[in-house]
């Protein structure tokens, strides 16, 4: 066991230097898609090109995720995506690049993601001893926020000195270094004879979806995290940087050491859970820390209207959100048979991201179009909220933060009350 925890951190670290890549990749196309349209709502369809396929096709992967080889699924998924990269590398070198050609890579990106992903859960669950989950998600955590912290500052290095195609290079290295870690040094011990009899694909959909129907608390679980997901993505992953430049007079420093604190407290966070010396030994922890996490994080972005406020938002909001996952895959590891893991897990992805893309949209449309306008309205309760929030441009989006801290808090208290919340399984 102690030597499939050694393989388990070689796909870590190769799986997190790829995931650098990518990301500094996603961030210059950002930084050259609105360069080329001036468009927030083009940057915005990025993302939605990813996580549209990726929700849909996650509902019908698991069956195949089962059955088969899942280093081979993880290594195809992967080699399939480096090639879009490096189609879009090419055709920018050759100045053919489009806004469209992004759009349709990401959305193959996020089609083999639906494989990639779920594929690479059940891999981890095989390879990580029961109690060793929380070490795991822990060090997910820390490189997903060092990543974070990273990646703009070196993709932006980067497409300085050689524009889009130096940091694409970057990306594509990095996959080959990812490539040769997983095909060359790591085992991943299956019996995929499990479910070998299975007949078509909507098979292991069918017996993802009953075996989570009959675990309602498994069910509750993850529509929960979905509504979660759905309140975190209408502001702090969505409208967070909009109110803050608006709020700073577009100063950009302002917004980097409020996203760079937000990183840091992600990778804080992430070295308490990775330690092991934190239990998470109670479902209520989880949903307690949902609660802080908007109470601390969305309030005070709310409210506060200076760097000092906006940078402790930030590490409320991110300090607790290590536990969040790490409780979460502890209860999905050990309560879901590791012959039904691919199907679950991929269920699982596509229910709780499918509320992101809906979040994304209807952020950007509420800020623009109903908060922002109500604020500059001059009515009596807009003057009420102005004393509270400050007026000007972006006081209507730091309304909205104080909706999700609201709202956001007291669902994840309420939800954590369920006796279907309260039966689930932490052994």
């Amino acid at each position: 066991m102690e030597n499939n925890f050694k393989k388990y951190i070689l796909l870590w670290f190769g799986g997190s230097v790829s995931q650098l890549g990518s990301s500094m990749t996603s961030f210059a196309l950002i930084l050259w898609t609105y360069t080329q349209t001036n468009s927030a709502m083009a940057v915005s369809l990025m993302s939605f090109c990813r996580f549209l396929p990726y929700c849909l096709v996650s509902f019908f992967a698991g069956g195949f995720i089962d059955r088969h080889s899942k280093k081979a699924i993880m290594l195809t998924a992967d080699t399939i995506a480096a090639a879009g990269s490096l189609l879009v590398c090419f055709l920018w070198w050759f100045g053919r690049l489009e806004v469209t050609h992004i759009y349709i890579v990401n959305f193959i990106i996020g089609f083999m993601n639906s494989f990639q992903m779920p594929a690479q859960s059940v891999a981890v669950g095989i390879l990580v001893p029961k109690d060793r989950l929380a070490q795991m998600s822990g060090l997910d955590s820390f490189s997903g926020n060092l990543v974070s912290v990273l990646s703009p500052v070196l993709a932006s290095s980067l497409f300085a000195f050689g524009g889009l195609g130096a940091v694409m290079t970057f990306d594509l290295l990095s996959f080959l270094f990812n490539f040769i870690i997983l095909a060359g040094f790591i085992k991943i011990p299956e019996n995929l004879k499990i479910n070998g009899d299975r007949r078509h694909i909507l098979s292991g959909t069918a017996d993802g979806f009953s075996f989570l129907f009959r675990s309602k608390s498994l069910w509750y679980l993850i529509i929960s995290m979905a509504v979660i997901n759905f309140f975190s993505r209408l502001t702090y992953e969505n409208i967070l940087s909009p109110m803050i430049l608006a709020r700073s007079n577009n100063n950009s420093m302002v917004l980097g050491t409020v996203n760079t604190v937000l990183g840091i407290g992600g990778i804080l966070s992430g070295i308490f859970v990775s330690t092991g010396k934190i239990r998470i030994n109670s479902v209520k922890f989880i949903y307690y820390s949902c609660a802080a996490s908007f109470l601390l994080g969305d309030m005070i972005m709310g409210l506060g209207q200076n760097v000092f406020w906006w940078s402790a938002a930030a590490l409320g909001a991110s300090l607790p959100i290590s536990f969040i996952a790490a409780g979460q895959n502890m209860i999905l590891y050990r309560n879901i048979p590791r012959q039904l893991q691919g199907s679950v897990f991929s269920i699982r992805n596509a229910i709780q991201h499918s509320t992101i893309p809906i979040g994304i949209l209807l952020g950007g449309y509420l800020a623009d179009y109903v908060f922002e306008p109500f604020m500059k309205s001059g009515s009596p309760f807009a003057k009420v909220l102005g004393h509270m929030t400050g007026t000007g441009n972006g006081s209507g989006m730091a309304v909205m933060f104080l909706c999700t801290s609201v709202l956001g808090c007291v669902f994840s208290l309420v939800v954590c009350q369920k006796r279907e919340i309260r039966d689930i399984d932490m052994k």
